[in-house]
């Protein structure tokens, strides 16, 4: 077991102008939803817009864990009703020979104990991860100007878009023969076309975990999933095979996946405020703390788009304060994922609020 660094506030260092970088992200990300909404006449979140797959679950906390680990959530042993939603990073809606990386959001329900600040009367957990184990900016001031590159591309040229995918996967193909890979490739549409639930998981960016400080990682460990890693597909002009593929699944399979936690041991090499550097899996090794279980269903019925992809909102923020997130990213989040749920709630005209138990959510 790793020797953790205890969390002080020496360990978060806000860069001097994050108030206006924040107001500037969820200005942006506002434009990004303006123009959907325009377009498309539906309100969509700023990010991660499209979901292939809405799966009910549930999480379970494992017996007997050791006292460095047993915080938060997984304080003690217990099992908690669990919704899954999986998509794709962009603002818009794009076909899936657009390939980009994909992500996962979890929400856990009845979960008790003090709460972030913003989430007090709630009851959930989130976990909001992406198929890479670093994010794509150091910080809330670079992920900015990425996005004020990306924002007038929204609902422009698809065709274009699924050029440049093809061009950067290529390119993204030369760089990973070489023991690497380009978060700015994989983020142009170079993310590999292989099949979503084969992915490994990733929060990013790290976040309290009790008196100590952590990354989250969700593996799956179902034979029937992990046969999937790496498995090549092509979309071949199916707009949305992704959605497909899981669809196809979960009528046939059901599905367990490792929830793991990775302990910030050296704050040198596990920076809290540079969230592009991965933190090293040798020195400190992701640790199983629960598992996930998902029996067949569909995934994607008119009732669980309405109660899930409609109905619900997913941030980190969303949390208990043993788990509150760390970093500038995560600082940045917590306004811009408010505004994503305020603007859908208005120009819907619909109660986006969080689930006290799994049947708010079915």
């Amino acid at each position: 077991m790793p020797t953790p660094i205890r969390y002080t506030n020496a360990v978060e260092a806000p860069e001097p102008d994050e108030t206006q970088i924040d107001a500037d992200i969820v200005a942006t990300l506002r434009k990004i939803s303006e123009t959907t909404l325009a377009n498309g006449g539906t309100p969509l979140r700023s990010v991660h817009a499209k979901s292939h797959g809405l799966i009910h679950g549930q999480l379970t906390v494992l017996d007997n864990l050791p006292d460095i680990l047993a915080h938060g959530l997984f304080r003690k042993p217990a099992t908690y009703p669990a919704v899954m939603r999986l998509s794709t990073t962009p603002g818009d809606i794009l076909e899936d020979a657009v390939s980009t990386p994909r992500g996962l959001a979890i929400k856990i329900i009845g979960v008790e104990g003090p709460r972030v600040t913003g989430s007090e009367n709630d009851t959930t957990q989130d976990f909001v991860l992406v198929n890479a184990p670093a994010f794509g900016a150091p910080n809330a001031g670079a992920f900015l100007k990425t996005l004020k590159l990306l924002e007038p591309t929204t609902d422009k040229s698809e065709h274009l878009k699924k050029l440049t995918s093809a061009i950067a996967r290529g390119a993204e193909a030369v760089v990973e023969t070489f023991g690497t890979k380009s978060p700015t490739l994989i983020s142009l549409g170079g993310q590999p076309e292989h099949h979503i639930l084969g992915e490994t998981f990733y929060s990013q960016t790290p976040f309290l975990y009790g008196p100590f400080i952590a990354k989250f990682a969700v593996v799956p460990t179902a034979v029937t999933l992990t046969e999937l890693t790496n498995k090549d597909i092509k979309s071949n002009g199916e707009a949305n095979m992704l959605r497909n593929l899981v669809v196809e699944y979960f009528l046939k399979y059901s599905a367990t996946w490792d929830v793991r936690v990775q302990l910030c041991t050296d704050l040198e090499t596990m920076p809290i405020e540079d969230a592009s550097i991965p933190w090293d899996e040798t020195i400190s090794p992701y640790i199983t703390v629960a598992t996930i279980t998902a029996g067949r269903q569909d995934p994607w019925t008119i009732e669980k788009i309405e109660a899930i992809d409609e109905g619900l909102s997913f941030t980190p923020w969303h949390a208990l304060a043993a788990h509150r997130p760390l970093g500038s990213v995560n600082r940045a989040r917590k306004s811009a994922y408010e505004m994503s749920a305020r603007f859908r709630a208005e120009n819907s005209r619909r109660v986006i609020a969080e689930p006290r138990s799994l049947e708010d959510v079915v």
